[in-house]
């Protein structure tokens, strides 16, 4: 089975620093995976790579079986859906809600190509699968930053993508409101049409079971990866974030606490 994801010996550095230094990580075809790291720690570069708005400065990388230096990284993009509460800034407040969603669909920020009704209705239809059909006919500045991100990820499935990176997409929710948000993750992540799901970000708790696997990073570096039951523990978590803490699990899911 080809890998969704593979990296070997990557680095990238920016003005004579190391950034990310000799990554190697591998992903498979449905299977889900949790990006931990504290503020610093790479978490944004790789991404940015993944997607292909940089290039490794070392090392080899290919993302859905598309070797880079060998690939059209426009095409590329357009097989990955990328959900992130930067984006939510940049989409004009007085927009519809259903043209953010149909807008996924071209990978732009705001409408501006000319969509076809059966667009609008694949729109709808996801907006009814993540929960967020209530809001068709809203203009997305009056929605919650909750719905706002439920329709980021109904955007980030409009063109099918096979390859679904959310990146820390509770940030500034409440905890009811994030709660709610990883309801609905979880139930995307199980359906038969998930796409591989990539969930960044800096708190344990929010690494459900679905995603059965946790890529550490610490400094631009892998500090550890595999199996969250081999990767989240007491002892090695204290060592990552060099402070010490405990791992409680609850229902499948980790919570940190300080010692």
């Amino acid at each position: 089975m080809e890998p969704i994801i593979k990296l070997k010996n990557v680095k990238w550095q920016r003005e004579g620093k190391k950034i990310l230094d000799d990554v190697n990580w591998e992903v498979n075809s449905k299977e889900h995976w949790a990006i931990l790291g504290l503020n610093g720690s790479g978490k944004t570069t790789l991404l940015n790579m993944i997607n292909g708005y940089i290039w490794p400065s070392e090392g080899e990388m290919e993302v859905l079986g598309c070797t880079f230096g060998k690939t059209d990284i426009r095409e590329l993009r357009k097989r990955i859906g990328w959900v992130s509460s930067s984006l939510s800034a940049r989409i004009q407040g007085t927009t519809d809600t259903q043209d953010v969603v149909v807008s996924g669909k071209f990978a732009s920020v705001g409408l501006y190509d000319m969509p076809t009704e059966r667009d609008f209705e694949k729109a709808f239809a996801l907006m009814e699968r993540i929960g967020v059909r209530h809001l068709i006919g809203r203009s997305y500045e009056t929605c919650s930053q909750g719905e706002q991100q439920k329709l980021l990820i109904a955007r980030g499935l409009m063109a099918d993508p096979e390859l679904l990176i959310l990146d820390e997409p509770t940030n500034g929710l409440d905890f009811l409101s994030r709660e709610e948000l990883m309801k609905t993750i979880n139930e995307l992540a199980r359906s038969e049409k998930a796409p591989t799901i990539i969930l960044v970000t800096h708190h344990i708790e929010e690494i459900l079971p679905v995603f059965s696997h946790t890529l550490l990073l610490r400094g631009g570096e892998v500090y550890a990866q595999g199996a969250n039951e081999d990767v989240l523990k007491e002892e090695s978590l204290s060592d990552f974030f060099n402070y010490p803490v405990s791992v409680e699990w609850q229902e499948g899911r980790a919570w940190l606490k300080v010692k």
